[in-house]
């Protein structure tokens, strides 16, 4: 048997298994339209979305009280499909020191955050 006949068909083969497992996994992981749903808002401890998404609902969130994420997360993108607005805080105390900003729901996607989001609130809509 002659190796060298048979090794560019194995290293092609190798490299087209490798480039099948890659987009599967890719296909897997899914973007913030798959992992956040309607009436959420995800935050994610990696920018464009990557990561397990810490997720908060009027379920397990009361509006007007700082949320601090779970586990001392550092936010790095987020998304806010509330139909509130939600402001997000470098603080864990929600406290106007650091940096804040708000966000209108029904569809912000914030890829990159502009400073690491360590605590949200989400506003009532009276």
């Amino acid at each position: 048997m002659n190796l060298r006949a048979y090794l560019p068909r194995m290293l092609v083969l190798a490299a087209l298994g490798i480039l099948s497992t890659s987009g599967i996994a890719q296909a897997d992981e899914g973007g913030p339209e798959t992992a956040c749903q309607q009436g959420e808002f995800c935050v994610w401890s990696g920018e464009g979305y990557t990561a397990t998404p810490q997720k908060l609902d009027l379920r397990t969130a009361n509006p007007e009280e700082c949320i601090p994420l779970a586990d001392e997360m550092a936010g790095k993108s987020f998304v806010n499909l509330l139909d509130r607005d939600v402001t997000v805080y470098q603080s864990t105390e929600c406290t106007t020191e650091g940096d804040f900003t708000t966000y209108p729901g029904h569809g912000t996607y914030v890829p990159h955050a502009p400073f690491v989001v360590r605590a949200v609130k989400i506003w009532d809509m009276t």
